[in-house]
């Protein structure tokens, strides 16, 4: 596997080689330019833990976090050669967004590629473009369903930018299409980036909401095949986006899993951990996540069911719903003699309701809106009921 030059984890000097020497013989050692002041009775009152250093988060809180999470997998019945679920390969950090930026820290120099689906959230493309890395989209097809192009991803592979691609992002499910990553298709996908040595970032944040999924799912946390990094969340998972708490969950075989936590040590040790105040809440909300998760599946599973009730119901019959297999999202296709932009202004101006077009996912062709599945009933009925007056409107002018 190949890293990023930006990380230096060149040779300690003398005195970190004897300070590990010293910390492996069971000997502490003081420190004359210590300037940790909760080691010095300074920490106030609302704040009396000393505060130790740990780049990876508090190890009290990624050893209950991977309690969670081994809970939850084997209530899954994943795929049974998946890696178990270990703390010191997880990174307690503040959201995905932030796991983003590091990986391309981890994997990419500046003009190296990256992966990503199309149709696909725009959030990928920011972040590279921040970090100076260049995103290359590979094709979600509908044919009934959603399935991967893999043999446009092997041809990436083998073509001219080929030995620029550093990572390949797989969302599972995928936003805003909702479909999870197929068993023949993370097959192929783990071979082709064993054999070009190409890390998977696997974003799983909303794999916990199936809609009508096909058999064999799985999650990608805990790939043994090639080096993959599994990003998840709290904000989806309590269904609270202010709670900004994501981990990183790191897999693949061994010597990649070693030099990829080397190198990633490096990064978070820079960025400081996640606060403590967060981390010494963590097990209070796990504790909420199986009620939360619920919770939001029962709304979209009955919104979504809705949907496709008002519009089998609908007496026009200009829109459908497109197969979603998981996740918050729908896309609905309206007929693509209508403009998208044009459906959403005249949402605006005749409903006050406004929306998002299909071209801000990368959808190639006109004629789709994004529909949020979370909406108590009530608001969701009344907004799609706007939508189809609108589509009804435009095509009788």
């Amino acid at each position: 596997m190949r890293f990023s030059s930006r990380v230096d984890i060149s040779a300690p000097n003398a005195i970190a080689r004897a300070e590990q020497t010293a910390k492996e013989d069971g000997i502490a050692l003081d420190k004359l330019n210590d300037s940790n002041p909760t080691k010095f009775e300074l920490a106030p009152r609302s704040l009396p833990t000393e505060y130790a250093a740990q780049p990876r988060g508090q190890y009290e809180a990624r050893q209950q976090l991977a309690d969670f999470l081994a809970e939850r997998r084997g209530r899954e019945s994943t795929r049974p050669d998946a890696q178990p679920v270990d703390p010191d390969r997880l990174y307690l950090l503040s959201s995905t967004s932030q796991a983003y930026s590091w990986l391309m820290k981890l994997l990419c120099d500046a003009d190296d590629v990256v992966l990503a689906p199309k149709p696909g959230y725009p959030l990928i493309e920011s972040i590279a473009a921040l970090e100076c890395v260049h995103v290359i989209t590979y094709q979600q097809r509908f044919d009934g369903s959603w399935i991967i192009d893999t043999a446009q991803l092997e041809s990436l592979l083998n073509g001219p930018q080929g030995g620029k691609i550093r990572a390949l992002v797989l969302i599972n499910p995928n936003n805003p299409t909702g479909s999870y990553v197929k068993p023949e298709e993370r097959k192929t996908i783990v071979r082709l980036c064993a054999e070009h040595g190409v890390a998977i970032i696997a974003d799983e944040v909303f794999y916990d909401f199936p809609v009508e999924p096909f058999p064999g799912n799985a999650r990608l946390a805990g790939e043994p095949g090639v080096l993959t990094f599994a990003l998840d969340g709290l904000s989806k998972t309590l269904a609270a986006p202010h709670a900004k708490v994501g981990w990183i969950e790191v897999s693949g075989p061994g010597h990649d899993v070693e030099e990829a936590l080397k190198r990633l040590d490096v990064i978070a040790d820079d960025y400081l951990p996640m606060s403590d105040i967060i981390a010494g809440r963590l097990p209070e909300f796990l504790a909420e996540a199986a009620q939360q998760t619920a919770r939001v599946r029962d709304r979209v599973t009955a919104n979504a069911a809705m949907l496709r009730r008002m519009l089998a119901d609908d007496p026009h019959g200009l829109v459908s719903m497109l197969r979603m297999e998981g996740g918050w999202n729908a896309l609905v296709r309206i007929p693509s003699v209508l403009d998208e932009n044009e459906v959403v202004l005249r949402m605006i101006r005749d409903h006050r309701l406004t929306g998002q077009p299909g071209y801000f996912f990368d959808m190639t062709s006109n004629g789709y809106l994004a529909v949020s599945l979370l909406p108590q009933p009530d608001r969701f009925a009344h907004n799609i009921a706007a939508m189809l007056d609108t589509v009804a409107a435009m095509l009788n002018e």
